[in-house]
C-alpha cells in the first residue's frame, strides 16, 4: 500500500490478537492511516510509543500488567504529542471520564466500522475530542464543568446530582446540609425526590446508580 504522505501513523495497543492484527490490516487498507506498531499490553504499549513516535495509539481499556489508563497516563506524561484514543467494548462512562482524565483524546467502540475508526483517528489529529454520544454530555460535564441535559440523570435538577453525590460518598444528611449550608430538612426532600425520581428505596441503591452514572469512583 501507498501510504499518502500526511497518513496518521498509528499503533494499536491490544492484548487480543486476533482482533488486534484483524484491525491492523483493515486499517492498513486506508491510504489516512499508517500502522508503525503492535502491543500486546500497557507496558509495551509504553515501550513502543517511545521508540515509534507515533501520532495516535488506538488502546485498550482493559490489558494485563498495565491497563489502558494507567499507559495513556504514563505515555501522555513522556510525550505529550502523542494522541491516546481508548478502544473498547461499551463500558461505564466513569472509565471513560477516568481515561479522559488521563489524557486521551476519546474512545471508540470495538465494534465500530474501519471507515469509523479511521475517522476518530483523522479528528482527534485536528484536535477534536471523540466519543460515543451516550457519554458525550456527560463527559462534558465533567471536564468543563457545564451542566448536563437532565435526561441522562432520569430527570433529576443539578441540586439533587450534587446531594446523590455527596450521599453515595457515604456522607449523612447533616453532614451534606452543612457542606451546601442548606437545612437539613431541605436535603431530605432533595433525597426523597430523587428516589421517587429513580424508583429506589433505599441509600444502597442511590450508590449503585451513582456508580452506574459514573456520579462516584469505585
Amino acid at each position: 500500500m501507498t501510504v499518502a504522505t500526511k497518513a496518521v501513523r498509528v499503533l494499536i495497543a491490544d492484548d487480543q490478537t486476533l482482533f488486534r492484527a484483524g484491525l491492523a490490516r483493515l486499517l492498513d487498507e486506508d491510504p489516512r492511516v499508517e500502522v508503525v506498531g503492535q502491543a500486546v499490553d500497557g507496558q509495551e504499549a509504553a515501550k513502543q510509543a517511545a521508540k515509534l513516535k507515533p501520532d495516535v495509539i488506538l488502546m485498550d481499556l482493559k490489558m494485563p500488567n498495565v491497563d489502558g489508563i494507567e499507559a495513556t497516563r504514563q505515555i501522555i506524561e513522556a510525550d505529550p504529542n502523542i494522541k491516546v484514543v481508548m478502544l473498547t467494548t461499551f463500558e461505564t462512562d466513569s472509565q471513560v471520564i477516568q481515561a479522559l482524565k488521563a489524557g486521551a483524546s476519546g474512545y471508540v467502540l470495538k465494534d465500530s466500522s474501519a471507515q469509523a475508526i479511521v475517522s476518530t483517528l483523522v479528528a482527534v489529529m485536528s484536535g477534536e475530542r471523540v466519543m460515543a454520544s451516550a457519554v458525550a454530555n456527560r463527559v462534558h460535564e465533567m471536564l468543563t464543568g457545564t451542566t448536563t441535559p437532565k435526561e441522562f440523570y432520569d430527570g433529576l435538577t443539578n441540586r439533587e446530582i450534587e446531594i446523590l453525590k455527596l450521599l453515595a460518598n457515604g456522607m449523612a444528611n447533616k453532614q451534606i446540609a452543612y457542606r451546601l449550608k442548606i437545612s437539613e430538612k431541605t436535603v431530605r426532600n432533595h433525597v426523597s425526590n430523587t428516589y421517587e425520581k429513580l424508583g429506589i428505596y433505599d441509600r444502597s441503591q442511590a450508590v449503585l446508580y451513582a456508580v452506574r452514572k459514573g456520579l462516584v469512583e469505585v
